[in-house]
């Protein structure tokens, strides 16, 4: 019998003890179960029609509805066509407060769009770098760029905070970093995760974006063998989107004083280190940051985030872009899985969406206010 694991990403991550979620194919599953009760392995099915929870987040909806610009719809998961779109009509209806460019191109050819996001109050400001779609199937990442976007513009004239932030801040926001592999998981694969270069030793395709960082560059928690979800490529920043983004940043470090990263899913708030146990040296403001961020959160729908450093809160991982930010002296630089816990994982439904980033926007603004202050 043969299965397919989901999460963990990877096999070294199952010890004796764990929970691992896996996909099995629709007709072995009267063989599969009987199989678990004579191994007395406890099972929970989670999702009884795997392939109809993904036609219902990818199709059955006229493209009308959803590409509708002037009434965008912020409760539904959007094509990377339909984001791009999005991005050129903001860019030219508010171009008081968004102005769009491009890093760089992906393995594929298509631009790396970036909105930077706040007035033009003065001629220096300081900036936050938010990303979100590093892994392809975690869809609640992409939605809560938009949405933080749709937020900013919509309450800028009625929310004092936002003023603020976007009077005394830039945000540089990439709605979706890795653009081939996001297109794949809607086109190909729901479930994948990394680029889609090739590796033609292998005949496999990609590279975990957030192990191909230049930071203990493919040390513990990530892979040298191209067919694993967690590869961390040939070489630190081979992946033209690391390289592109890695740029970007690198020349605007001394302006960039926050970096946000959106990932799914585990309902978790994390800072450095991820790929060592230790601490790091501005611990006291980074902590008080993540304390204030997951209690925001909470007074929203009640949901409890674990937060800490990368490392000791989720499993340890080398070449990340949160240790890479850090490490190239971006003072506040935190990770967020948002929902949920593992019950719909990658499959947020749709419903869920206005409830994730509604509570997860309270704690971006929490974090970007304490930036504010000056912690030292």
């Amino acid at each position: 019998l043969q299965v397919d694991l989901w999460q963990p990403s990877s096999p070294f991550h199952i010890v004796e003890g764990a929970v691992a979620d896996v996909r099995v194919p629709q007709n072995t599953t009267r063989s599969l179960l009987p199989f678990l009760q004579q191994a007395n392995i406890q099972y929970t099915i989670l999702i009884s029609d795997l392939q109809q929870a993904i036609e219902n987040q990818t199709g059955g909806r006229s493209h009308r509805n959803r590409r509708s610009l002037s009434g965008y719809n912020y409760e539904v998961y959007h094509s990377l066509e339909e984001i791009e779109d999005w991005m050129h009509y903001l860019n030219r209806t508010y171009s008081d407060l968004i102005h769009m460019f491009s890093v760089g191109k992906s393995y594929e050819g298509r631009p790396l769009y970036v909105l930077k996001l706040g007035k033009r109050s003065r001629p220096y400001k300081k900036a936050v770098w938010i990303d979100c779609g590093i892994h392809a199937r975690e869809w609640i990442g992409p939605a809560f760029c938009q949405w933080f976007v749709k937020e900013a513009l919509q309450t800028y004239q009625t929310d004092p905070d936002m003023r603020k932030m976007l009077t005394q801040l830039y945000f540089y926001i990439m709605p979706v970093f890795n653009v081939d592999g996001y297109h794949f998981s809607w086109t190909n694969d729901r479930f994948w995760r990394k680029t889609r270069s090739k590796n033609l030793r292998f005949h496999c395709h990609g590279v975990d974006a957030n192990r191909n960082w230049k930071v203990k560059w493919c040390d513990e928690g990530a892979s040298l063998h191209p067919c694993d979800d967690t590869y961390c490529g040939p070489f630190p920043e081979s992946e033209p989107e690391v390289k592109a983004v890695a740029h970007f940043i690198r020349k605007h470090r001394k302006q960039i004083k926050a970096y946000l990263s959106f990932h799914a899913y585990a309902q978790m708030l994390l800072y450095p280190y991820s790929y060592k146990y230790a601490t790091i040296p501005n611990f006291n403001c980074v902590e008080s940051a993540a304390y204030n961020a997951v209690n925001a959160l909470q007074s929203a729908y009640g949901i409890r985030y674990r937060y800490g450093p990368a490392s000791s809160t989720l499993y340890v991982s080398s070449g990340s872009s949160m240790d890479w930010a850090y490490k190239n002296g971006i003072p506040y630089a935190f990770a967020f899985e948002l929902r949920d816990t593992g019950h719909f994982g990658f499959l947020l439904p749709e419903m869920l969406i206005k409830p994730t980033c509604t509570e997860t926007m309270l704690a971006v603004k929490n974090i970007t206010l304490h930036l504010l202050k000056k912690c030292h």
